[in-house]
């Protein structure tokens, strides 16, 4: 791999250095995702389209985070450098798919859930994250995003 190539996978990888946050990096790239769904959430779209949107934007998030995190890790020299947090990002913006709105008390809510979800590690994303190189590193923050998401859709069905 090139150089320019390895920068711009680390660059990508840890959010455009987010991830060398002093404290809690993993959060700080939560952090992330949360801006990134609160933009989203500002377009003119109906809440279907807004889950679309959000849908794909979480997709390629996460095929570039399997690509970027892959390198990153070559980089790093160890196995799923705390640096890295696209992961984060992916599995942030999964949980909110469900979401009615963009709303400061949703996004509260979809942050402290994945952050939970994504600390605790439910099966099976402990396996997931054994899973070569940016695969491991992507895939434990997708099953968090996951539990993240199925327990937003019951609250917002409870919120009705």
């Amino acid at each position: 791999m090139t150089e320019r190539r390895a920068g711009a996978a680390v660059w990508i990888a840890t959010c455009s250095g987010v991830g060398y946050f002093p404290v809690a990096p993993g959060t700080a790239g939560s952090v992330v995702g949360v801006v990134l769904v609160a933009a989203l959430g500002r377009l003119p779209f109906e809440a279907l389209w807004l889950s679309v949107s959000l849908g794909v934007a979480a997709l390629g998030v996460f095929v570039l985070g399997v690509w970027a995190a892959g390198h990153a890790e070559k980089f790093f020299g160890r196995t799923d450098p705390g640096h890295v947090v696209i992961d984060e990002v992916a599995g942030q913006m999964i949980t909110f798919l469900a979401s009615p709105d963009a709303s400061w008390k949703w996004l509260l809510a979809g942050f402290v859930l994945f952050r939970i979800f994504d600390v605790l590690k439910p099966f099976p994303a402990g396996r997931a994250e054994r899973l070569p190189a940016g695969w491991g590193i992507m895939m434990d923050d997708v099953v968090a995003g996951g539990y993240g998401l199925m327990t937003m859709a019951v609250l917002g069905l409870l919120m009705k």
